[in-house]
């Protein structure tokens, strides 16, 4: 017995495509997550992130697992970039609502301010953040732009005041989100 049905499908994508005119673009749905696999200079993964849109927040997570013990700051970055050694090719925190570093400045935050990643005596460490009012790839100003943005740990903790990164030392660790 002949299965028809991958005839027809054939069939209707092509009637469909036949209908497009030229110039026309389909639309493109958001991207609802994203995923980062962080390293540091030597390329050794250090730590995972991932991003995601659910009710009008960005929820960042961080999972560590191989840093020294210790407190680092985290921040996103508004490149997708990771050259090392020294990453600055992430370029600076992202920031689309021009604000000053840190939760702690009367004119902070930035966007890609986050929680200090606590690393325990066994190399690991985690936090989860809610970033309200921020998008992920709709809007003004998104997170995954043209592009798009990197997760960096830095070698001491943020400070959460000192503009523009906190005062947090050498970036040694970087992962592209996608």
């Amino acid at each position: 017995m002949t299965n028809w049905k991958p005839a027809l499908l054939g069939l209707a994508g092509m009637f469909v495509a036949g209908c497009a005119r030229d110039g026309d673009v389909a639309p493109v749905a958001p991207v609802m997550e994203a995923q980062a696999e962080i390293r540091d200079a030597a390329g050794r993964v250090v730590a995972n992130a991932s991003a995601s849109q659910a009710s009008g927040r960005l929820r960042v997570q961080v999972e560590a697992a191989g840093l020294a013990p210790g407190s680092y700051a985290a921040h996103i970055h508004t490149t997708g970039r990771c050259d090392p050694p020294d990453f600055e090719s992430a370029g600076p925190h992202w920031n689309p609502t021009q604000r000053q570093h840190g939760s702690q400045n009367p004119q902070g935050p930035h966007l890609g301010d986050l929680p200090n990643l606590l690393v325990g005596a066994n190399g690991e460490g985690s936090f989860e953040l809610g970033i309200g009012g921020a998008e992920l790839s709709a809007g003004p100003g998104p997170l995954l732009d043209r592009d798009g943005a990197a997760l960096l740990i830095h070698a001491g903790p943020d400070d959460y005041r000192t503009d523009p990164s906190g005062n947090s030392g050498a970036r040694i660790a970087c992962g592209v989100f996608g």
